[in-house]
């Protein structure tokens, strides 16, 4: 199975999950499972090539000039986290089947963690950083679906709001970084960037280069000063917490720095900001795991410091101390993710997670009670357990770290003083919720043991730490050796895998760590018993969500403070700010860098042209001048602006833009039209007072002087441009390769879908995007009653054209009643408009149309039969349904460019295949058209969208107003027949 499957299986599989019914819970965590584990098994299959020093890669060409390719690589490293990300998942998804209730959406829940999973594994194999980015941000953005599931809750949606915002922004950090040390290295290629640590240590940059990456990786990994967010994400499920906090999410940044560690490492910067972090947060997260009441939080709060002990370890610039971060990584999955699930356990069986109501669960869940307390003690790092392994070798390296005196005696007593808190929280997880006194009335429900298969994933992993811990040379040796080599560089130092090292000094730091912390669990547990530790001690006055949320508050103040001040709802001055800003930046600019005219001789002087534009500039200085009185006229001159710049297009040979600028200004025309159904109406009186009121040089004036000084700013600067020759042009480029290279004649239309292909891409799915925006929005606003509502006698004076619109009585035959067409001319022009539709997508290749424009033509064709026949006979007799559309527009536009990467081309690469039929002959098929007929669905899939919406919204509400007026006016009438004095 080539290694792009491993990323591209998960996300097909999430897809799927979410079309599944919401009652089929077997068969969606079933396809979880199925993937997962498969994915799983084909990762240990390339184990012995691993093992050998191999490093698989597959490579997919994407943008080869900017060495943007889609790259895939696995080594030792990237093998391990491979396992983690999909053997860990495959058993939360076994876990999650018995977990997640039946009255949950469980589709989503599987599909986001399928897609969760696939952004993982694509971070892992990466092996390019630009898409390593992209990865991470997925993962960012799935873990915020995963943590706010139960959106109906509080806590959920400020959990997910939260770790959203906090590695959000340091994925944007880290993008940066990213950056910077691809432009040190020459490459943004994993082995290229590896293989040149001494230049980037010795760039100028690096410091640069080092703090970005660091902040998206502290982040992410809930370092210090940004451990907050993952204390908070414990809202999510428990299968979510648990694949989240062992063997992903938070695992990311220190896999980061792990991936970086022989390109980053070795510096004075490197082992203050990251060994300084890692230490602070170690004994942070242990101190404040000691006096959590809530399980899921004590063990979210010991994987912070779990992670900065393996932050503080990657600081240290020591090979062996590499080595063992690798190693307690591997370590703490395996036991923070069955703590997580035993946690979830008892939670789902005592309906609980309250260690103050929890006592004596050994009597009652005797297999779960006994898992965890193996898991907790490994956690804590008793000896024959894995935890202790990983823990020794921490001891050892901060005891022989060669570093000035103060270092050398301050890295072995907070190493032990975490010790002692990591025995003392641990202790707490297993003797107070275990053992007791049997639990009391403040239980929800009677404790039991789960399902059999519920329990079995927490068996395995706790099996795990039983065997590494017994035999770790032989259980883990090889895996370790593999996973550790590519992180230290390739040259592994000698390290001793044995249980037993004899009497040192790191053997003894784990004594005193057992025996001090038990001694502080007693003496904690007696002053509980006291009522004496209600909060953290000195920190509980330190809210970090508070603080958060303080920062967000102030934000937003300013900005509304800032709006207040500089923003205003009239949008004529929000334009004129927008132009005089623009035009201010472009004379900046141009007294900067003086632009002078060119040699190239000019063509001879056209009347024709001039009377044009002419005729357009009158154009639009009338709209201009008749939008104060007359809204309908306003909008025909400023069509009629719009034409010219279309015969402008024709002018200099350009028919594919004169014909798209025709259908777009046909769309807008419909658009503002149905808005102006949105508008008050204005009275006679209204209009003439206005007219009174005008003063020619007032602000119209100044608006005019505005818009002349940018319009004619452009003109010259397009005239300056346009005489200037331009040797190196790129249009030979294109004319020379589009018939051979793309199949077709048109060299707009080829390279709208072939050369320029992903930028079309990107334009149809941000119009797909508005479109459900406007759709969204639309369905939620209606406009202010008084805008709707007007007496009679006003709506009979009303003279800017807009009464017909306004008026919901004539929505069946508006352009009868408005444009004097009659509905049954305008019903027949829609067979006439699909053959034009049709005409102009089927030429578009070889001739002026296309896609797009054939998208705008059939959407003005059927948004015409909703303005003559009204909505409810179009959607009786028209069954359109625009979401569908736009869906299946962008699906197929995806799908026909990922076939291109199938068979080895670039994305979006056209083939054309020539075909041989018995009676139409030779026929050219290039692979564009499937992805030109994406476009047309998606454009007449969001064109209808926007528009229908905007139509129905107008006569619902214009209805909603006549029902409002109806109500009035019976009320009046009632009023008015009772006697006198009656009220």
């Amino acid at each position: 199975m080539p290694l792009v499957f491993l990323v591209a299986l998960p996300f097909i599989a999430s897809v799927l999950a979410a079309l599944m019914p919401s009652n089929a819970r077997n068969r969606e965590s079933t396809l979880a499972g199925l993937v997962a584990l498969g994915c799983a098994v084909q990762t240990a299959w390339f184990f012995p090539q691993i093992a050998r020093g191999n490093v698989l890669r597959q490579e997919i060409a994407w943008l080869p000039e900017l060495g943007l390719n889609l790259v895939f690589r696995m080594d030792g490293f990237a093998w391990l986290f491979c396992m983690l990300v999909l053997g860990i998942g495959a058993l939360v998804v076994l876990y999650a089947r018995y977990y997640m209730s039946a009255s949950d959406p469980v589709p989503r829940f599987f599909s986001f963690f399928l897609a969760f999973m696939g952004a993982m594994t694509g971070v892992v194999l990466s092996g390019n950083l630009i898409q390593l980015v992209l990865f991470w941000e997925l993962t960012s953005l799935f873990s915020f679906l995963l943590i706010g599931y139960w959106h109906h809750r509080r806590d959920a949606r400020r959990g997910a709001r939260m770790a959203l915002t906090v590695t959000g922004a340091g994925g944007l950090c880290l993008l940066a970084g990213v950056v910077v040390l691809g432009r040190i290295a020459g490459s943004y290629e994993l082995d290229v960037v590896l293989a040149s640590g001494n230049e980037i240590r010795a760039h100028a940059l690096y410091p640069a280069a080092l703090v970005l990456i660091l902040l998206g990786a502290f982040t992410k990994s809930a370092q210090f000063p940004f451990h907050f967010w993952l204390p908070r994400a414990m809202a999510a499920p428990t299968p979510v917490s648990a694949y989240l906090h062992s063997a992903t999410m938070v695992k990311l940044g220190v896999f980061l720095m792990a991936r970086l560690w022989p390109v980053l490492s070795g510096t004075e910067q490197w082992f203050w900001l990251v060994g300084g972090a890692g230490a602070i947060t170690l004994l942070l997260g242990g101190f404040v795991a000691m006096f959590q009441r809530d399980l899921k939080a004590l063990l979210a709060y010991s994987t912070i410091s779990h992670l900065g002990l393996i932050t503080l370890l990657l600081g240290l610039n020591s090979p062996l101390a590499a080595v063992a971060a690798v190693f307690h990584i591997m370590n703490h999955a395996t036991f923070k993710a069955s703590l997580f699930m035993a946690a979830g356990i008892i939670d789902h069986e005592s309906g609980t997670r309250d260690i103050r109501k929890l006592s004596g669960l050994l009597r009652l869940m005797p297999i779960t009670g006994t898992l965890a307390i193996i898991a907790s003690a490994s956690m804590a790092g008793v000896p024959l357990l894995n935890g202790f392994l990983s823990k020794e070798m921490f001891f050892a390296e901060t005891v022989f770290i060669q570093a000035t005196p103060w270092i050398n005696l301050s890295l072995p007593v907070i190493a032990t003083v975490a010790g002692i808190f990591s025995v003392a929280y641990s202790a707490r997880f297993v003797f107070d919720v275990f053992f007791g006194p049997p639990c009391g009335p403040d239980v929800p429900k009677q404790p039991h043991e789960p399902p059999h298969w519920m329990r079995v994933p927490v068996e395995l992993l706790v099996l795990v730490c039983l065997v590494v811990g017994v035999a770790p040379a032989w259980s883990i040796g090889a895996l370790l050796a593999a996973a550790a080599a590519p992180v230290v560089g390739g040259v592994l130092p000698e390290y001793s895998l044995a249980v037993w090292h004899g009497f040192n000094l790191p053997l003894a730091m784990s004594f005193v760590a057992l025996a001090g912390g038990m001694v502080l669990y007693l003496s904690q547990r007696r002053r509980r018993a006291q009522g004496k530790l209600e909060h953290t001690p000195l920190l509980h006055r330190f809210d970090g969500q508070a603080i958060f949320e303080h920062l967000l508050a102030q934000l937003s103040e300013a900005g509304r403070r800032s709006r207040r001040v500089l923003g205003t709802r009239r949008m004529q001055s929000q334009l004129l700010l927008l132009i005089a800003v623009a035009a201010a930046g472009a004379a900046a600019s141009l007294w900067t860098t003086p632009v002078a005219r060119g040699a190239r001789e000019l063509l001879p002087f056209s009347p024709m042209f001039a009377m044009t534009w002419l005729i357009g500039g009158v154009c639009a200085l009338a709209a201009a001048w008749q939008a104060k009185f007359h809204r309908l006229a306003a909008l025909m001159l400023a069509s009629g602006a719009g034409l010219v710049c279309c015969v402008t297009y024709i002018w200099f040979s350009a028919p594919d833009l004169a014909l798209t600028q025709l259908v777009v200004e046909a769309v807008t025309t419909v658009l503002i039209l149905l808005g102006l159904r949105w508008l008050p109406m204005r009275s006679k009186d209204a209009v003439q007072s206005a007219r009174a009121r005008l003063r020619p040089w007032g602000r119209r004036g100044r608006d005019l002087l505005v818009a002349a000084a940018a319009g004619g700013g452009m003109s010259a600067l397009a005239w300056l441009m346009m005489t200037r020759p331009f040797p190196q042009s790129i249009s030979p480029f294109f004319l020379e390769h589009a018939l051979a290279e793309g199949g077709g004649t048109n060299v707009v239309n080829v390279m709208l879908v072939d050369f320029r292909g992903f930028d079309t891409f990107g334009e149809i799915t941000v119009l797909g995007v508005v479109a459900l925006t406007v759709y969204a929005l639309l369905r939620r606003f209606r406009p202010a009653r008084e805008s709707m509502a007007l007496p009679a006698q006003q709506r009979a004076q009303a003279d800017d054209g807009s009464s017909d619109l306004l008026n919901p009585r004539l929505a069946k035959d508006t352009a009868v009643g408005y444009l004097m067409v009659p509905a049954v001319l305008v019903r027949l022009l829609l067979p006439l408009a699909v053959l034009v539709s049709v005409y102009f997508f089927m030429r578009g290749h070889n001739a002026p149309g296309g896609g797009f424009v054939a998208g705008l033509v059939m959407s003005v064709a059927l948004v015409l039969q909703f303005i003559v026949s009204g909505t409810e006979w179009v959607e009786e007799h028209l069954r359109i349904y625009p979401r569908r559309w736009i869906a299946a527009g962008l699906l197929l536009a995806l799908v026909t460019g990922s076939g291109a990467v199938v068979f080895g081309y670039p994305f979006l690469t056209t083939h054309t295949a020539h075909l041989h039929l018995p009676v139409l002959g030779e026929l050219h098929v290039p692979s564009a058209l499937f992805f030109d007929i994406g476009v047309f669905a998606l454009v007449l899939g969001a064109t209808m969208l926007i528009l229908t919406a905007l139509a129905h919204q107008s006569v619902r509400s214009h209805r909603w107003a006549d029902e409002q007026r109806e109500k009035e006016a019976e009320a009046a009438a009632a009023a008015s027949a009772m006697p006198e004095g009656a009220h």
